[in-house]
């Protein structure tokens, strides 16, 4: 990866495209290009056979110009820096800031490559590609731009690990208001890379968010407890209120438990085991507490009078409109 600087001081990490895939495109840039230049000359051939020999070669100049240099510049410019063999090999030409280039950028490209690929079979280009950190050949040092992989390979993480098991619902009356959203999506996204990432590494960048959280929230993590599987808890949490709050919006009814119960839950052992004995029942209050109590029937009731066999309830009887006397 090569991080870049925009010029809002902002760092783009991006892909330098080597020269492998870079040769490639050029050799499929080429072969379309002299397709249509063949295309073209016997065409012009077919249609300048009157006049003289002088206006036929400057018809030809004129034509190669244009097709093999002109074509490409224009297609570049058009395109925002994807030519035919760079959309086939997922390659794209951006400034050094990371923008997209314009006109004068592919000019210098152009015409300088018509010297280091046309004229010298593409030697020059190499060597210059090879020795660039970036692989950048002469027309991209002089133009100011870059080719980079538009196509990266997905990373194997995208999901977010779930916490210990010990550690479910510990957090669950935290204030979350005042944690930013920047926050949570620094956090989100350390947990999703931290196991590409160096142990030490990856090890302070989980002290320092975790003390961050910690100092919006005013509950620092547990005494032993890593600063990773505090942040996951606490990103648990969170998706866990976000996710209510949602099926609340909907009226969707959670069925099972009621509000403000506690469910004992014992933690397996394993390496994940909090320290120092036992593991405590974890309170899960909200909408996961055990079901609440049914009311109890008053016992002043009155009576229902039993009754006579042959005769309706008088639950069921339809209605007369009339009523009986107290």
């Amino acid at each position: 990866m090569s991080e870049l600087v925009t010029g809002e001081a902002v760092a783009l990490e991006l892909r330098p495209a080597r020269l492998p895939s870079r040769a490639l495109a050029v050799l499929l840039d080429l072969a379309v290009a002299v397709a249509v230049y063949i295309t073209v000359s016997i065409g012009l051939v077919a249609a300048t056979a009157s006049l003289d020999e002088a206006a036929q070669i400057a018809l030809s100049i004129a034509s190669f110009i244009l097709v093999l240099v002109g074509a490409p510049i224009a297609v570049e410019t058009l395109s925002h820096g994807r030519s035919l063999g760079k959309m086939a090999c997922g390659l794209r030409v951006v400034r050094d800031d990371g923008g997209p280039i314009r006109f004068r950028h592919a000019l210098v490209r152009g015409a300088i490559g018509v010297i280091e690929i046309l004229l010298t079979l593409g030697v020059v280009a190499c060597v210059a590609s090879l020795v660039s950190a970036r692989g950048r050949r002469l027309g991209d040092v002089f133009a100011g731009t870059l080719v980079v992989r538009e196509r990266v390979p997905t990373a194997r993480g995208g999901f977010v690990p779930p916490p210990p098991p010990w550690l479910a619902g510990r957090f669950s009356g935290l204030d979350l208001s005042a944690v930013p959203d920047g926050l949570w999506l620094a956090v989100r996204q350390y947990l999703t890379r931290m196991q590409q990432l160096d142990p030490q590494v990856s090890w302070s960048m989980a002290e320092r968010l975790a003390a961050d959280v910690a100092a919006r929230t005013g509950a620092p993590a547990p005494e032993g407890v890593p600063p990773a599987a505090y942040l996951a808890a606490v990103l648990q949490e969170r998706q866990a209120r976000e996710a209510r709050r949602a099926f609340s919006n909907n009226g969707v009814a959670h069925n099972g438990v009621a509000a403000g119960g506690s469910v004992g839950v014992s933690a397996p052992a394993g390496p994940y085991a909090p320290p120092g004995g036992q593991p405590q029942p974890i309170p899960t209050p909200g909408p996961y507490g055990p079901p609440a109590a049914q009311p109890s029937v008053p016992t002043n009731t009155p009576p229902v009078p039993p009754v006579a066999p042959g005769q309706e309830p008088a639950g069921d009887r339809p209605g007369t409109g009339f009523v009986p006397p107290a």
